[in-house]
This record gives structure tokens, sequence and C-alpha cells, in this order.
């Protein structure tokens, strides 16, 4: 609501259609807006707001980072060698996933190179995003690999097993390592 009212606000005082820089950098510090007043209202609206806010970003973020935090410790647990984001983005790369490991597993017979975590439900909207901006980046640079949706997904969304993309909504107990194959023959 408060970017309605912005743009309306500078479209009526400047007589043309604001940049949509200018709305974001206005949103993201309302200081900038010349009406000390709509500023106000402004800054009340954005940090309210409970879907988009500041404070539901950064608990967001949090609730994140508190799971991939807890798939570390359940790929150490389960004794597979990985390389995590942080270390990838040091080495240049710009789209990763969380994990990638280092050596491929196979779960529910479908070998996996690298694991995404998102601590959300998995709807056809933001499933359909992650594909197109993350899931197929990733599956092109780094092969096949798993999202792990914490709250679960719409079933029907796990389509693309055959292809290379693999969900759950918990992390897997029937990983199937080389080392475990191996010791079995």
């Amino acid at each position: 609501m408060a970017r309605i009212v912005l743009e309306r606000f500078l479209q009526e005082k400047e007589q043309a259609i604001p940049s949509k820089t200018l709305i974001n950098s206005m949103l993201r510090d309302p200081s900038q807006i010349p009406d000390g007043v709509l500023a106000n209202q402004v800054y009340q609206c954005t940090v309210n707001d409970c879907c988009y806010g500041p404070l539901v970003d950064c608990i967001k973020h949090a609730i994140g980072h508190e799971h991939e935090v807890l798939l570390r410790e359940m790929l150490l647990e389960k004794n597979l060698s990985f390389i995590a984001e942080d270390q990838l983005r040091a080495k240049g790369y710009d789209k990763t996933p969380d994990f990638i490991l280092e050596v491929p597993v196979a779960v529910e017979g479908h070998i996996i190179h690298w694991i995404e975590s998102k601590a959300s439900f998995g709807d056809e909207s933001s499933h359909q995003a992650y594909l197109q901006d993350q899931f197929w980046s990733y599956w092109n640079r780094f092969g096949p690999g798993l999202v792990i949706y914490w709250y679960g997904f719409i079933e029907e969304l796990d389509c693309h097993r055959e292809r290379g993309i693999l969900l759950k909504d918990c992390f897997p107990t029937d990983i199937v390592t080389l080392r475990h194959s191996m010791a079995q023959h």
C-alpha cells in the first residue's frame, strides 16, 4: 500500500511516472520523501507490514539460516563430504545451492550432487520461480539435486525427478553412499 501511495504522490508532484529505483530507495529510506507526514506514514506502513516488511524479512532470513545449519549438521552426522554455499561464493560462483556433495549419493534411486534448503512451503508459484531462478541453474552447473521444503510442498510439484530435481520435506533417511554400497558387496 505504501508503494502505491508513494508512487501517486511523486507522480502528482513531478508530473511524471517515478522510476522503480527512486521508489525503492524511498521505501528503504523514507527520510528521502519530501513530505514529512507521508514519510512518517510510509515508515509506519513498512515497519508494521506483517507480510513483506523488514522485520518479516529478518525473521525469514533467520529461519532459513537455522534450517541450513540443521542441514549442515545432518550432513556431518552422515559423514557426507560437502562444500557449503559460502565456500563456493568465495571461489567466485554466483548462483550456488546451499551444499554441493563432494561425492554424490543416491536418494530413492536418484543420484544427488547438490542440496538446497527451503525453510518454506513449496507452493506452485514459489516453486516455479525457484525452478527458473535457481534449481535449473544448479542442475546445469552441478547435475541432479535435492530440494528440501522443510514445511512441505504440493505433491504434484515433484514431477522433475527423472530430469534430476528431487523434492523432499525432510532430510532423507535412505541415503545410499558409494562407501555403503561397496561394503555390501
